[in-house]
């Protein structure tokens, strides 16, 4: 009874496999048809770019071309192979194993399947061939590992890596010679030469350069010390003058660093620094002044947070209220 019902399965494979591969010869054949008129008018246009002298145009255009002229190549080795399974039919259902002479149309159409979307016929085949092969089989043509047979042709001509600069300046001298164009082909010689950098180099290259011409003033602000920077200086300075004001502690008040001393601890330590130019000169001068200007706007903060102090502990005599009174008239 099992074996009846395995040949009784394997008749509906066969005759499954045979209409879907006539199925995708027909359609692959009309597809073809198409793209030979496509490739024909685009063909016909990028020579009147050429000839108006719009070659950016034509570089861009060209490419397309590789691209219909490639599938259209792949569909011709399909419709082959096609063919060539479907005569063979009834030998792949009488083995379990793909066999040997099978293996590299059977792997290529397979591998052509998920990338020839005009033609879904093919994905239907390669359900069948799962099926009859096992999903092994169908993920080694698919990623092409060693073991698989797919044509090498197939593999390259749908593939969607860019063409090189080579075939495209080859395909434009080749439409200019169909359409008898006196072209000049330097220009785009040139610019196929070209070696284009990349944007990733590029911003790393301005940053590095950007770092090497802010080298001088990261060095400067390492020579400075940690509290030469005015907004700094000030900010702190504001928040110990306002927790020695609220707090009766003298050692907080101590704190507060008087404009003489930080002057004096800011030339002891531009003193310790070894430096001849001018340039550190100057840089001194003028942290020296930040730091002047940083305390004098201390000052001015803790003067302010004093009067601040002041005016909240006064007490208001004749506006103090009582538990269970009112204010009097």
């Amino acid at each position: 009874m099992s074996l009846l019902n395995q040949l009784f399965n394997r008749g509906i494979l066969g005759a499954k496999c045979k209409t879907c591969l006539n199925l995708a010869i027909s359609r692959i054949k009309l597809l073809q048809n198409k793209r030979s008129l496509h490739l024909k008018q685009m063909r016909k246009e990028i020579a009147q770019f050429l000839q108006t002298g719009q070659e950016a145009i034509a570089r861009i255009r060209v490419e397309h071309v590789i691209r219909e002229q490639n599938i259209w190549a792949a569909y011709e080795i399909l419709e082959l192979f096609c063919e060539f399974v479907l005569a063979r039919v009834p030998i792949l259902e009488t083995q379990r194993e793909c066999p040997t002479e099978l293996r590299e149309a059977v792997a290529s159409i397979i591998f052509a399947a998920p990338r020839c979307s005009d033609v879904p016929d093919l994905l239907q085949i390669k359900n069948l061939f799962a099926a009859k092969y096992g999903k092994e089989f169908i993920l080694a043509a698919s990623e092409l590992r060693p073991d698989t047979s797919v044509n090498r042709a197939i593999i390259e001509k749908l593939s969607v890596s860019t063409p090189t600069g080579e075939a495209k300046l080859k395909q434009l001298k080749e439409i200019a010679q169909e359409y008898n164009l006196e072209w000049d082909s330097s220009n785009t010689e040139a610019e196929f030469s070209k070696k284009h950098e990349d944007l990733l180099d590029g911003s790393k290259q301005v940053c590095s350069g950007g770092a090497i011409s802010q080298a001088p003033s990261i060095q400067s602000s390492l020579q400075c010390p940690p509290t030469s920077e005015p907004n700094v200086i000030s900010s702190r300075t504001i928040q110990q003058g306002i927790q020695a004001l609220h707090s009766p502690n003298t050692a907080s008040k101590k704190s507060l660093s008087s404009p003489d001393e930080v002057e004096h601890s800011i030339k002891s330590y531009n003193a310790g620094q070894v430096s001849d130019s001018k340039e550190t000169r100057s840089q001194s001068s003028d942290i020296l002044e930040r730091a002047r200007a940083a305390i004098a706007s201390a000052d001015r903060a803790s003067a302010a947070a004093r009067a601040a102090a002041e005016l909240a502990n006064i007490t208001f005599g004749p506006w103090k209220l009582e538990e269970g009174q009112s204010p009097k008239g």
